[in-house]
């Protein structure tokens, strides 16, 4: 069941008094080549704003009998106006708990440089990412990145981060990102009573050398926000290398592929 949104201009949005109480999936049922803003709309109901579409940065393919979306990180590119995609995709007026799984697959070659941004969840009125200041009136964010040789963090915007850039939670030492193979990653928040900081964060990824998912970042002591307005409500597809400066960048096209989208509410936080 999908409960389209609204967002006004500044990626500020309206939420609806509706609650999806069911697990949704995200289908990709066109026809490969490259993802045209028709296509978007339809799969991506309720979003206001998007990167990387218009540019040509995304890609529907077909990978052992799954459509997935192919993701195009130019040379040189870094910053979400340069490089990957990204857009929000809101799908509960409000969840006191959410996860979202999905499927990554990066290229064979592809350079991990300095790292980059992937896929995560958030809420509230307005999209934190970049430096924004975390109120907790506004909003919240919690996404994945890939770091140097592969290696992974949970990277969030919560009231008490340590920097203004958000809090970099690192997988463990011996974690690295694999090329060419599937890794289905899960992230669960779970929001704060309000005024304590026990709000929640857990991160599981499986490659095909688990037999089971791997716990890699947990955390239970996080104040995702100050008010009730607001819980977890969307989706935040965000990936691309960055980091603010060329250094982060690629010198060559690099791809990653991105499937398997799944949202679940569980019924106890």
């Amino acid at each position: 069941m999908r409960m389209p949104l609204f967002f006004a201009p500044l990626f500020l949005c309206v939420l609806q008094p509706v609650l999806c109480a069911e697990d949704l999936r995200i289908s990709l049922s066109l026809p490969s080549g490259l993802y045209m803003d028709a296509a978007w709309k339809d799969d991506w109901p309720g979003c206001q704003y998007e990167d990387g579409i218009a540019e040509g940065r995304v890609e529907r393919v077909t990978r052992d009998g799954t459509p997935a979306l192919r993701i195009l990180y130019p040379s040189k590119g870094y910053g979400s106006n340069k490089s990957g995609a990204g857009w929000r995709f809101p799908f509960v007026s409000r969840a006191e708990s959410a996860e979202v799984h999905y499927t990554a697959r990066f290229d064979e070659d592809f350079d991990f440089v300095k790292g980059g941004k992937l896929p995560g969840l958030c809420g509230g009125p307005k999209t934190i990412t970049g430096g924004d200041k975390v109120t907790g009136l506004d909003g919240f964010s919690a996404r994945l990145m890939w770091r140097a040789d592969g290696r992974g963090e949970a990277y969030l915007y919560h009231i008490n981060q340590p920097d203004k850039y958000g809090d970099q939670i690192p997988f463990p030492e011996d974690f690295r990102f694999p090329r060419a193979e599937p890794v289905q990653i899960r992230i669960q928040v779970v929001m704060n009573t309000l005024e304590e900081r026990d709000g929640e964060l857990r991160v599981w990824i499986t490659t095909t050398a688990d037999t089971e998912p791997k716990l890699v970042v947990e955390q239970t002591d996080l104040e995702w926000r100050a008010t009730l307005d607001y819980g977890v409500d969307s989706l935040l597809f965000n990936t691309f290398y960055g980091g603010s400066g060329k250094e982060w960048a690629p010198s060559t096209d690099q791809h990653a592929e991105f499937s398997d989208f799944r949202l679940v509410f569980p019924a106890d936080p």
